[in-house]
């Protein structure tokens, strides 16, 4: 009796456990995977950040019409970076330990993804950062969809040096990007036996550009290599012009103003400039004009696209291709996947590098046209190989380098005065 008891007993105890389990897995497999989308939808860098939120969403919508993956639907969760640092950091804490998503898609500045770093590799958790950067920085937390510094700032360095001249003038916002793009370009220029005639920086979001200009002005360099992010071109292009400083004159270069940022600024202060990026809107390729319609069908005619926009969607579908590769909305699992994932972005075949996490891609120089459009006047011809940290110094010095960048700004990734 005691026997038969036993054996109803562990029956009992058996049958509940598949039930349970098998429950368990169908209502997970009912759920939706959930994401994060990190952007800045206020502030200084809203006039970028929003349209990647766009992006990243029409890639959801797309896939999730497909009927989604692994059979479930991606849920995303947008939060507003607000353009201030510690904000990032706060979201992108509440994203992983209150929201429990699985990827965080999101970022544009340096400063931002340098302040959430540290909580994606505390929580070993993935971000995927969609933004052209100025490289010193691998983390197995982080894949990197947008240009690392020779698939950016190095190429169209030797670009202008072959193209408009050998005498250059750095201007940009106080923050890592620029001032470590502009360290880059320096080794380069002084390998290239070219000439600085200046480097200025304004702070982030600032209008107060009078100073740079006048020193521009009194310099007479041939090219101004621009790294001033967020609505702070529109002043400095404004002042330029007004000081009798055409593109036909000092050309400007720049290295965050795509064909969202021209929108706000009147094709006058920027036409003959130039813009070097990886992705156009201009591409003349099958996938490209597929993206181009559906981008602008979903949001609008006038709506344009633009590299970083690009990025962010694509970078979509590399996750995508991981998770459905790993089999389960694990975290971990997919980081492990998404290396080595390729995909036929509208830019053309993008592919991660397993050893850093980084993208393989094409650099393009674009030319500003009266449309607010780019003519595309060299590439690449094939997509480069990403090279974090440059070779004009080690490793070690680059880390340095940017240690006390940050000591600096009382431990910050910008000055300190910029929020």
């Amino acid at each position: 009796m005691n026997k038969k008891i036993i054996l109803l007993v562990i029956a009992f105890v058996l049958g509940f456990t598949i039930y349970f389990f098998t429950h368990t897995q169908i209502q997970n497999s009912q759920k939706p995977i959930k994401v994060g989308i990190l952007h800045s939808l206020t502030g200084t860098m809203a006039i970028s950040e929003k349209s990647v939120v766009d992006a990243t969403l029409l890639a959801i919508e797309e896939i999730n019409a497909k009927g989604g993956i692994l059979g479930r639907k991606i849920q995303p969760i947008i939060v507003d970076g607000k353009s201030d640092w510690n904000t990032f950091a706060k979201q992108a804490k509440n994203l992983i330990t209150k929201e429990k998503v699985v990827t965080v898609f999101g970022c544009w500045t340096s400063a931002s993804r340098k302040t959430v770093k540290p909580i994606f590799e505390i929580y070993n958790h993935l971000l995927i950062y969609p933004v052209q950067y100025e490289g010193l920085e691998e983390s197995p937390n982080i894949v990197y969809t947008g240009a690392a510094p020779n698939q950016q700032i190095i190429p169209a360095v030797k670009w202008s040096f072959d193209n408009l001249g050998k005498r250059f003038f750095l201007v940009g916002s106080d923050y890592i990007f620029p001032r470590t793009a502009n360290a880059i370009i320096k080794d380069q220029v002084t390998a290239l036996k070219g000439e600085i005639l200046g480097e200025e920086y304004i702070l982030l979001g600032s209008n107060e550009v009078n100073n740079v200009v006048a020193k521009i002005l009194k310099t007479q360099p041939d090219v101004i290599l621009n790294t001033i992010n967020g609505d702070s071109n529109i002043a400095f292009f404004k002042t330029l012009r007004q000081a009798g400083i055409s593109s036909d004159i000092i050309p400007t270069i720049s290295f965050s103003i795509a064909e969202e940022e021209l929108k706000s600024l009147p094709n006058k202060y920027v036409i003959g400039d130039y813009a070097v990026w990886n992705y156009f809107q201009t591409i003349n390729n099958p996938n490209n004009s597929e993206f181009t319609q559906n981008f602008q069908k979903k949001y609008g005619k006038n709506r344009v696209t633009s590299d970083p926009i690009e990025a962010g969607y694509f970078g979509v579908y590399l996750w995508a291709q991981a998770v459905k590769a790993a089999g389960i909305d694990e975290v971990n699992i997919i980081r492990e996947y998404i290396k080595d994932q390729s995909f036929n972005a509208p830019e053309g075949v993008v592919y991660i590098d397993a050893n850093n996490q980084h993208t393989w891609k094409t650099v393009r120089v674009g030319k500003i046209q009266s449309d607010g459009q780019f003519k595309i006047v060299w590439n690449s011809g094939k997509p480069i190989r990403p090279i974090p940290y440059p070779i004009s110094r080690s490793k070690a010095e680059w880390e340095i380098f940017i240690t006390n960048l940050y000591r600096g700004w009382n431990r910050n990734w910008a000055n300190p005065n910029t929020n």
